[in-house]
């Protein structure tokens, strides 16, 4: 029998339930969403978990199109699943946790003693460490990105080489392969010994059908890779990049892009212009590398210094 919450399920059953993780403030129990597909089989175990930046939903997309789809009579080992982690970002639609204006992603491995995110956090972390492998399902935020998957260990953890064969195969057509930010799951759960992947799934206002299904495809492309299910995958060319140059804009204004994502980036071509109102030319910014047009914002208005996009760089295909 496995359980996670209130989920339990024998071998080859699978079952849904809540993971307790507190209190609303009205004192009622607050539950994130858990699913247990034990498989009749026995083998590893792949942790899933979804939304834990509350506005990034592409993850969650992905959550309810796999579990249905998987019989557990099919299956080698078990998946555990965490549909919705930010509970009360989700709620309000927020990127942050608003109860302690936390970004929930900056948290692991938790405290559950701590705040409202530090306790999410340590829950879900207890799961994941359950796991041989892990995948924490983000989109880039409600801006414009390329389907990714981030390797976050950084080159020279001791578990790089199984990260990023783990993105490999989950197979966005891009990997982003540099160490992230303390308190990042796909940080954390490498230096306990765990293969962990950050896909960040396009990025959008809502959700994107092209990136979840890309993101479906990279769950079963796991499942497939790691003995969980029966089947091959095809594996294609990913192209990964070291680092990112970040670029604001000069002036305020109105942006025009002349990059799309996706397209390569030669040092000194032209990545966007400001115009004001009217038309008129106010500046333009060109590229300091070569590389590949990451992540722009969404509308169109800026101010000056504030955040235009971003260009993958070190690139390479393998």
């Amino acid at each position: 029998m496995t359980t996670l919450g209130s989920a339990s399920a024998a071998p080859g059953e699978v079952d849904t339930g809540r993971l307790e993780v507190g209190e609303s403030r009205d004192g009622s129990p607050i539950g994130l969403p858990v699913a247990v597909i034990n498989g009749e089989r026995e083998g590893k175990t792949l942790y899933v978990q979804a939304a834990s930046d509350g506005d990034e939903l592409n993850g969650v997309g992905v959550v309810r199109r796999v579990v249905p789809r998987l019989d557990p009579t099919e299956v080698a080992g078990t998946v555990l699943v965490v549909g919705i982690v930010n509970y009360h970002a989700f709620q309000v639609a927020e990127h942050r946790n608003p109860v302690d204006d936390t970004k929930m992603n900056r948290t692991y491995p938790g405290d559950e003693n701590g705040t409202s995110s530090e306790r999410i956090a340590a829950a879900t972390f207890d799961v994941a460490t359950r796991a041989d492998l892990v995948l924490d399902l983000h989109q880039g935020s409600t801006s414009r990105m390329i389907n990714e998957v981030r390797v976050r260990c950084g080159r020279r953890h001791r578990l790089h080489r199984e990260c990023l064969e783990l993105a490999k195969t989950f197979g966005c057509g891009y990997v982003l392969d540099q160490k992230g930010p303390e308190g990042q799951l796909a940080r954390v759960g490498p230096d306990q010994g765990i293969p962990t992947i950050d896909p960040e799934l396009g990025g959008c206002v809502g959700w994107d059908d092209e990136s979840i299904r890309l993101g479906v495809r990279g769950v079963f492309n796991v499942l497939r890779r790691y003995g969980f299910l029966d089947g091959d995958v095809e594996r294609e060319r990913q192209t990964r990049a070291k680092g990112f140059d970040q670029y604001g804009s000069p002036t305020g204004g109105l942006v025009d892009f002349r990059k799309d994502l996706g397209d390569s980036v030669r040092a000194g071509e032209t990545l966007f212009e400001v115009t004001d109102v009217f038309g008129r030319l106010k500046g333009r910014v060109t590229a300091d590398n070569d590389g590949v047009f990451w992540r722009t914002r969404r509308l169109p208005q800026v101010a000056t210094g504030e955040y235009v996009c971003s260009v993958g760089t070190e690139v390479d295909t393998y």
